[in-house]
Parts: C-alpha cells; sequence; structure tokens
C-alpha cells in the first residue's frame, strides 16, 4: 500500500468507512490531514442520499472534519446527472427523507411526495422516514409502469447498534410485491467515480476509492478501473470478502491503517 502516498484524489465513503453514527474511527482527522499533507485531495463519495449535502458538512463539523460543499460527490447528486440526461420528466415522486426531496427541489427538479396522475418517474432514495403510505404509492405507481429509478443498491446501512434497512433492500421488497427492479445510480456503477475524476481533473492511476462495502465501494472503483482499499471497519468481513468474486487492490483493518503507509 505504499503507492497510496503519490495518490492525488481519495474517493472516501463514509458510514462504515470514516465513522459509525456519531463516532468517529480512531485516526480519520489525521489519515485525512495527512493526504492534504502530501499534496493530495480527497472527496467524500456516499451513497447515502437520506441527508443533504448541507447536513452532511454540519455532521462532519460535529465530528470534528472541516468540509464544503465542494469536498462532496453523492448518489442523489448522481441521480441528478442522469434525470438530466434522461429527462425531462413531467414529475418525480421522491420516496426519500425530506432533505433528499428538498435537494431536488433546491435544483429545480419536479419533485413530489404525492401520487399525482402527472407522476412518470418514481426515484427511490435511503429513506430512513419510510412509511408504508410511500410503499403503497411505490406499488401503485410501478403498476402503472413509470420509469424506476434508485439512487443506490446498498442492503443495509450501517450504525452503531448493527445494521437498518437501506434502499437496496426496500427495493428487493417491492421487487417482491411487483416484480419490478429500478435502474441503479450510484455505488458500484462508475459514473460516481468517473465524475469525481473529471471535476479533480486527475487519471484512474491517480485515483483510490476507499470504503467497506465490496458490492458497492469496492466494486465502482473496479468497473472504473481505479485502485481499492476494502476497510474492514463497517459492513464487510473478512469471511464475506474471501468469498466475494470482487477484489480490492488492498485490505486494510481501518482508515488508521491506511495511514501508516501514506505517512
Amino acid at each position: 500500500m505504499k503507492d497510496l502516498k503519490n495518490k492525488k484524489l481519495f474517493l472516501l465513503d463514509m458510514d462504515g468507512t470514516l465513522y459509525l453514527d456519531d463516532n468517529l474511527f480512531e485516526g480519520c482527522l489525521d489519515f485525512l490531514n495527512q493526504i492534504r499533507r502530501n499534496g493530495g485531495r480527497y472527496l467524500f463519495l456516499t451513497n447515502n442520499s437520506s441527508k443533504s449535502v448541507e447536513v452532511y458538512i454540519e455532521k462532519l463539523a460535529h465530528l470534528g472534519i472541516k468540509a464544503n460543499k465542494e469536498d462532496f460527490f453523492t448518489s442523489t447528486m448522481a441521480a441528478m446527472v442522469y434525470l438530466s440526461e434522461t429527462g425531462p420528466y413531467r414529475k418525480i415522486y421522491a420516496a426519500g427523507t425530506a432533505a433528499f426531496r428538498e435537494e431536488l427541489k433546491s435544483a429545480g427538479y419536479p419533485v413530489t411526495d404525492q401520487l399525482e396522475d402527472d407522476v412518470d418517474c418514481l426515484l427511490m432514495g435511503n429513506d430512513s422516514e419510510l412509511t408504508f403510505q410511500k410503499l403503497e404509492d411505490a406499488c401503485i405507481l410501478l403498476g402503472r409502469g413509470v420509469i424506476y429509478l434508485a439512487t443506490n443498491p446498498d442492503w443495509v446501512c450501517p450504525t452503531a447498534f448493527g445494521y437498518v434497512p437501506d434502499c437496496g433492500a426496500v427495493c428487493q421488497m417491492l421487487e417482491h410485491a411487483t416484480g419490478r427492479l429500478p435502474y441503479f445510480i450510484g455505488k458500484p456503477e462508475p459514473a460516481m467515480a468517473q465524475l469525481a475524476m473529471q471535476q479533480c481533473h486527475v487519471t484512474p492511476e491517480e485515483t483510490v476509492v476507499i470504503g467497506d462495502r465490496i458490492y458497492t465501494d469496492i466494486a465502482c472503483g473496479v468497473n472504473a478501473g481505479i485502485d481499492t482499499v476494502l476497510v474492514f471497519s463497517g459492513e464487510t468481513t473478512r469471511s464475506v470478502w474471501e468469498k466475494s468474486d470482487i477484489k480490492p487492490t488492498y485490505t486494510a483493518e481501518s482508515v488508521k491503517e491506511i495511514l501508516s503507509y501514506i505517512r
């Protein structure tokens, strides 16, 4: 992992990689500071669409990490790029948190959380405010044949006490009810990493993806032709890693171990 010291761009997952809930992992601040001391840059690349960038900035500030909007590329941002490329849409039913809907509205997208006749797109996000009404609305819309999208395929979201269902798990539940699965926009699709590299004017050889999930974080890096580091501080266990067909370039217990290689 010594070659990581020369990387120019670190694409960092957040939940399970840098922290869990309000618990910042040991060595995280030193790790981020060392990247910048080495002349590199990092971007927070998260599939979690339940929070807006502004909320993430506040959360990181609470944890002691100073960040601004330019330090993030989220699955919500990726979804907006996709909507712009495939639209326009008359009305988008955004099945997610209030922050998720507000971020889409602020960017000018015609968003609703009501079952309206002109809805022609259902966009699922990681919804910590999920209700049965939203599930029922989704089933009705899917029965109508609307375009079906989702921000991310993650099955679970890590917490301090274990895991809770994420967007992918809810989409699997809807598949059992309707027979339909969405087009997933975020990681493991390579677009998030590719757009981040374009934004920072770097090549895949100058970039590394670091995350705790093989099937999203690591797969995203692999699909984009980027070196990857799988950390065991979140969802993926060593047993899962050993059995997986997707292999990271490197593995580490946490970002603290990576820090020892980039110093």
